[in-house]
């Protein structure tokens, strides 16, 4: 069906780059208006032409989603600009601290805990009255199976994802009432500026033969999956793009 998200407002965030990239310009094609965030503006630029280009609208946003204060600021201009939201995708995040718990930065294992799990929270409690107003729609939190299992290593991005997906849950109990449906979306690996070096779209990632490695294209389909599904859809649940347990 063309145009499954005409007259919808989706606000992306780590909308720059990657996997966010790949679903603004898919909801676009789609017929939805967007609100992207990011960091680094040159990247939303870039984007947001892309999306004009295909008849949409499209509102940028350089902030960091780990600040309070920028969080509370873009939301405002999100309300006074556009007025609504339809769909909400909490995609930024990434993983900074990489050794063990006893080898790692106290600092920077914070910092991983908070871009992954901080941020979705700031994000979502500034912009979810926005969204009841607005009446109901979807909320849709860029996860990891590394927030479903456990390895030696990557310790606080496990922990980040798990508190991620937790926190989908919560909130999908809070907020059903509202017509607003909470889910988490697994990609598995993916090729991306954050796994340059280690994986090749279409091989097996150094972790799991039974894998192959994704393009931020190939996460669409689900993410638009779920940005249309109906009022009484699936709400606290964990879609996943992964080929073995999760």
């Amino acid at each position: 069906m063309p145009d499954q998200l005409a007259g919808k407002i989706a606000v992306v965030t780590g909308g720059g780059r990657g996997i966010g990239r790949s679903i603004a310009i898919a909801y676009a094609r789609e017929g939805a208006d967007l609100c992207l965030v990011s960091r680094t503006q040159n990247q939303l630029d870039e984007v947001a032409g892309e999306i004009q280009a295909l008849g949409q609208k499209a509102l940028t946003i350089s902030a960091d989603v780990t600040n309070p204060d920028q969080v509370r600021a873009l939301a405002e201009q999100i309300k006074n600009e556009v007025g609504r939201i339809d769909i909400l995708v909490n995609n930024a995040g990434g993983g900074i601290e990489k050794n063990s718990i006893l080898e790692s930065d106290p600092e920077t294992w914070i910092q991983d805990v908070t871009v992954n799990l901080t941020s979705v929270y700031l994000v979502t409690h500034a912009l979810l009255p926005l969204m009841i107003e607005s009446g109901g729609g979807h909320i849709i939190n860029t996860g990891s199976g590394m927030g479903h299992r456990s390895t030696p290593t990557h310790s606080a991005y496990h922990v980040g994802k798990a508190g991620l997906w937790m926190f989908t849950q919560c909130l999908a109990e809070e907020v059903w009432e509202h017509g607003i449906n909470v889910n988490e979306l697994i990609p598995g690996p993916v090729a991306t500026h954050l796994t340059q070096g280690r994986m090749e779209v279409g091989g097996p990632p150094p972790f799991a033969p039974s894998e192959y490695v994704k393009s931020p294209d190939d996460v669409v389909p689900l993410a638009l999956f779920l940005a249309t599904q109906p009022p009484g859809g699936p709400t606290a649940q964990s879609f996943s793009l992964t080929r073995r347990p999760i």
